[in-house]
C-alpha cells in the first residue's frame, strides 16, 4: 500500500524509487499509471533521460518540465494534463487502485521534448529498450479528506 502523502488527497509528493544499473543503458525512463481508473490507462507520471548514473529517485520530485536534480530529467504530460507526478487520486470508496511504475533501461538518451504524452514517450522508446522493471503500489481512499 501506499502511504498517503503520495497521494493527491495529502501531499502528493513522488514516491522514492531505486533499481539497479543496467550494463550499456545510456539513460532510463518512468511510466506511472493506473489501469483501474475508467480512462484506460490513466496516466499519473513520466519522466526521461534520467542520467545511466542515476539509480534512484529522491521523494518529492520538483514538478516541472525539466529536473535540475538530477540534472537533464524531462518529464512529460499526466492524463490529467498536468507535467510530473500526480498522486493517486481513486474515487472514495473505491477498491484500492493499482498504480504501475515502470523503469525501462535505454540504450539512448531520447530526443522527446518535455510535456510529450505517454504515447509519444512509448514511440520514442520503441527499438531502444534494454530492461525493464516494474512495481505495483496499490491506494484506497475509504474517507472524505477533511476541508
Amino acid at each position: 500500500m501506499l502511504a498517503a502523502k503520495y497521494s493527491e488527497y495529502a501531499d502528493g509528493v513522488s514516491p522514492p524509487l531505486s533499481w539497479s544499473t543496467v550494463a550499456g543503458a545510456k539513460s532510463y525512463a518512468i511510466i506511472m499509471e493506473d489501469p483501474d481508473a475508467p480512462q484506460k490507462p490513466f496516466v499519473h507520471w513520466l519522466a526521461w533521460n534520467i542520467p545511466s548514473t542515476v539509480t534512484s529517485l529522491p521523494e518529492g520530485l520538483q514538478e516541472q518540465p525539466r529536473l535540475t536534480e538530477p540534472e537533464g530529467v524531462l518529464q512529460g504530460r499526466t492524463t490529467r494534463g498536468s507535467i510530473g507526478y500526480y498522486g493517486p487520486r481513486p474515487p472514495v470508496g473505491d477498491p484500492a487502485h493499482h498504480y504501475h511504475f515502470q523503469v525501462f533501461a535505454l540504450d539512448a538518451v531520447l530526443s522527446l521534448p518535455f510535456g510529450a504524452d505517454r504515447d509519444q514517450l512509448l514511440q520514442a522508446m520503441q527499438g531502444h529498450v534494454l530492461a525493464k522493471g516494474e512495481l505495483v503500489g496499490r491506494y484506497r481512499q475509504v474517507q472524505s479528506p477533511l476541508k
